[in-house]
């Protein structure tokens, strides 16, 4: 490593920590008067191999296979010594723990040394896992850093420079804890799943973190406590899978510890490496209470609650039972401070999927898969927005996303004895006209090995005075099978019941993939009866049968900075239950991917559709019964958003059912720091046909300001013309302790055409962890 590994802390003389190094803002800012539209190509070609081939044109290493190559082990080291989390590494037990080193790159030269070095030392005591991390970096001005808010909302990790850390504490090749940290300190964790197929960032972790950056690199010191990990405390000596990232963005460059291709995740776990070392370790109590309390001000013409000024209060509990299980209760449930769904306008006759974002449900939400699951680097044609048993968007929202008082749930997530279990139980109050509800779902998976199979049940019952007896039941099974290696099978049956409903209330799929390094291929074919209506579910279209089918490459050519290309052809063909056409799809597309982050999507498509009820899109547009065929095209631009100016551009164009149609939407993202970012995207459509024309168009703007890792705010406004509505949101969070959050957040949809506030919400609430 040279003279930069003379010392190991790397500080500056200053002993400066945090912030970016002098020079770097001005830098983004010559960087971004280079972006425009016209030249985006150019740009996303050349500046890449410029980099790459000053950084790596010269080395004489010999490549090794990252997927081959043997997994490293690794000993975290016992202390005495009091460590100080304070990002220096200057205590002497650093000293004498081992170096963790020789990174492999998986790009943009797979297999070769990284070419800035990182050394990682861990530590223990029996109060917390240390790890400390030396990110050497021959130029740290051009250090690429995005935001500080934690968990990074609305980032990327792959924009920027980061350090990333998977912990398979049980050691079963299968599960980890992740932590992803940026060289200033902000932070993304979370629970992956089944081998990197879930990941779960809603989890957060109780820990202790500091960076500095200096003239060498930045440097990361972190201490995990025992209770914020689960791990079986009965094991003497404890074996655990482990790998690393380090992404230098501005090389465009990920290597790892044990080394990976690159369309593996940092979390694949079967192909990490291992530590060694820890003994005799105790998990505490691993028990977590959240209480919180809110002022809340509502006023409004649509508010079914009565306008004025209100006080809550409520409380969440997280209680690991055993080393595998935890136990979720939550009490006078709260989501006030989620941020507002995105505006969305329906031009087909299908309904809207609408992503859960409220951080309860989302934890540990993998937990409660089944349906039309999608895999990592696999093209599966359908995914949970065509086909889920289990959305949770359907408790404690209503039809139109208004929001239904929640009094309370528990919920009981994890592995045990080879099984993966989910249960949950939510109570919801009356609203409205509706009657108060109970949700129960039970969820076990077994796993084999890569593979799994499972069952689940789902009950949605009224409760209280106004019930009458209603109710909604689903169940289904599943199997999730890997008999080789780069195979794939997925399959499910799952059925609904319901008060007075008859007919064919089934659902099921069969569905196998392939993909290896250059080729990929799946299939499927899939049957959803007319009946059947999971009442806490989500289901795009029922009464068909559908086939798909795909077939692709993915080769990785040595042209100017590019990364990978994607050539794939795909047909969809769905008929009613009686065999009878209603929807063709044959579609082919180039997708391109640069080692800077840039992408071009290219896609035509010819389409067949049996429209069998008249549908309305918007204004005077009307689709009349018939059969309709025609052709569309789309195109979509991506710049790099790792660049202080960030742009997408979508357009699509061609026939629509009869008549034809034109959409267009815009995006750009300047981050004239890592503290703000300004973000402004439109979407038009123009629809016309023989009945009339529909224009709807969105508008989307966003602030968001990040003061530090634990102060930060935020404020969107969106208008949808469809509706003739504007809606505001923002948000301020303070984070006054670890987990424990301050929020004041302000809300209103407003009717421009009338020129009245439909709703208002101003609210102020505050959350305390304990943890013991």
């Amino acid at each position: 490593m040279g003279a930069r590994a003379d010392s190991w802390t790397g500080e500056k003389a200053d002993g400066r920590t945090g912030g970016p190094a002098d020079g770097s803002i001005a830098a983004a800012s010559k960087a971004s008067v280079r972006w425009s539209a016209l030249v985006l190509l150019a740009t996303v070609v050349t500046q890449p191999l410029t980099a790459q081939a000053g950084e790596n044109g010269g080395t004489t290493a010999k490549p090794v296979d990252p997927e081959t190559v043997p997994r490293p082990h690794g000993l975290a080291r016992l202390t005495t010594e009091v460590i100080r989390v304070d990002g220096r590494l200057d205590e002497r037990a650093w000293g004498d723990a081992e170096p963790l080193t020789d990174f492999v790159q998986s790009q943009p030269h797979a297999g070769l040394p990284a070419t800035e070095p990182t050394v990682a030392r861990i530590l223990y005591d029996d109060r917390a896992l240390y790890f400390g991390v030396l990110c050497y970096d021959s130029n740290p001005t051009r250090l690429v850093v995005t935001s500080l808010e934690y968990d990074l909302p609305g980032q990327s990790t792959r924009d920027m420079d980061v350090f990333s850390v998977t912990l398979d504490t049980f050691f079963d090749r299968r599960n980890s804890f992740i932590f992803l940290i940026n060289p200033y300190g902000a932070i993304r964790d979370g629970q992956t799943f089944n081998d990197s197929r879930e990941v779960d960032f809603a989890w957060r972790a109780v820990l202790q973190l500091k960076t500095t950056v200096h003239d060498s690199g930045w440097t990361l010191e972190m201490a995990i406590p025992w209770t914020t990990l689960r791990f079986d405390p009965t094991q003497g000596e404890q074996r655990w899978g482990l790998n690393m990232l380090r992404r230098v963005r501005r090389k465009s460059e990920d290597s790892y510890w044990a080394p990976l291709d690159r369309r593996d995740a940092v979390h694949r776990m079967s192909k990490a490496g291992t530590l060694d070392g820890l003994r005799d370790l105790r998990s505490g109590r691993n028990l977590r209470i959240k209480p919180f309390v809110l002022g809340q001000g509502l006023s409004g013409r649509e508010l079914f609650q009565s306008d004025g000024l209100e006080f809550d209060g409520g409380l969440d509990v997280k209680w690991g039972i055993t080393p595998g299980l935890t136990v979720d209760g939550t009490f006078r449930t709260d989501f006030s401070q989620v941020e507002v769904d995105q505006e969305q306008v329906n031009l087909t006759r299908f309904p809207l999927f609408f992503p859960e974002q409220r951080d309860f449900f989302v934890e540990n939400s993998g937990s409660f898969v089944l349906g039309d699951v999608t895999e990592r680097n696999y093209r599966m044609g359908s995914s949970l927005r065509d086909f889920t048993l289990f959305h949770s968007r359907r408790i404690g929202l209503s039809i139109d996303r208004r929001p239904i008082p929640i009094i309370g749930g528990v919920r009981l997530t994890g592995r045990e004895g080879g099984f993966e279990i989910g249960v949950l139980d939510m109570q919801t109050e009356s609203f409205g006209e509706q009657a108060s509800e109970n949700f129960g779902v039970l969820r076990v998976r077994r796993n084999l090995g890569e593979s799994d199979v499972g069952a689940m049940f789902i009950n949605r019952q009224a409760t209280g005075d106004r019930a009458d007896g209603e109710f909604n039941r689903s169940y289904g099974f599943d199997a999730n099978l890997v008999p080789v290696d780069g195979m794939i099978v997925n399959s499910y049956l799952a059925r609904s019941e319901a008060n007075g409903v008859s007919g064919d209330r089934t659902a099921a799929r069969v569905s196998l993939a392939w993909r290896d390094r250059i080729w990929d291929a799946s299939a499927f074919v899939k049957h959803v009866g007319e009946a059947f209506d999971p009442g806490v579910g989500f289901v795009r279209r029922t009464g068909i049968r559908h086939g798909y089918a795909t077939f692709g490459a993915h080769p990785r050519p040595p042209l100017l900075g590019l990364q990978e290309i994607n050539p794939y052809a795909e047909f969809h063909y769905v008929t009613n239950l009686d065999a009878d056409l209603l929807t063709r799809r044959g579609i082919v597309g180039f997708d391109a991917i640069f080692f800077e982050g840039a992408q071009i999507e290219l896609q035509l498509q010819n389409r067949f559709e049996r429209v069998e009820q008249p549908f309305t899109p918007g204004g005077d547009a009307t689709v009349a019964v018939g059969d309709y065929d025609f052709n569309e095209w789309s195109a979509t631009l991506q710049s790099s958003i790792a660049r202080p100016l960030s742009a997408r551009l979508r357009l699509l164009g061609g026939g629509y059912f009869g008549g034809s149609r034109f959409s267009a939407e815009a995006s750009a993202l300047w981050r004239p720091s890592y503290r703000l970012s300004l973000e402004a995207a439109a979407s038009r459509d123009h629809i016309d046909l023989a009945t009339g024309t529909f224009e709807p168009l969105i508008l989307r703007s966003q602030i968001r300001f990040s003061g530090s890792t634990n102060f930060f705010a935020n404020v969107s406004v969106q208008y949808n013309s469809a509706v003739e509505q504007v809606i505001t949101n923002l948000r301020v969070n303070f984070i006054h302790a670890p987990l424990s959050d301050i929020f004041f957040v302000f809300t209103e949809r407003r009717d421009v055409a009338r020129g009245i506030v439909l709703e208002r919400a101003v609210t102020t609430k505050i959350t305390r962890l304990f943890a013991f």
